[in-house]
């Protein structure tokens, strides 16, 4: 006597059940990847941008999102006023327009050997 077993061949639903999770998992950890690369670090950096700019006093050196640089005489609930120049003009900014404390100077990427080397060349010309 020979006893055979049979096993059910998977159904439809088992073979799809199977097909969308192996497709899922991929997706999650994207999704995770993305999350902890690109949004958390622009919510932490938003959230110090905030406190940096609500922490603003009197007296402090900062630059605008324009490039202004001074210092702040008056502080305000949404706005601060902020001194520039030695002609001490006073401009009114909402404190999101706040880039730094502290002023930031910018990078000269040219070689002042090359600036020095055209300056020659128009004034050779001009003669």
């Amino acid at each position: 006597m020979q006893i055979l077993f049979l096993e059910a061949a998977p159904t439809a639903q088992q073979v799809g059940g199977a097909g969308l999770l192996s497709m899922m998992i991929p997706m999650i950890i994207m999704i995770a990847v993305l999350y902890f690369l690109m949004i958390r670090p622009e919510n932490k950096r938003k959230k110090e941008a905030e406190e940096m700019r609500n922490s603003l006093k009197v007296g402090d050196d900062i630059t605008t999102i324009g490039g202004i640089t001074g210092t702040i005489c008056a502080v305000k609930e949404k706005t601060i006023v902020l001194e520039t120049g030695a002609d001490r003009v006073r401009i009114e900014f909402t404190k999101w327009a706040v880039s730094s404390k502290g002023t930031q100077e910018a990078e000269d990427t040219q070689d002042t050997s090359t600036d020095d080397k055209d300056k020659k060349e128009k004034k050779d010309k001009k003669k």
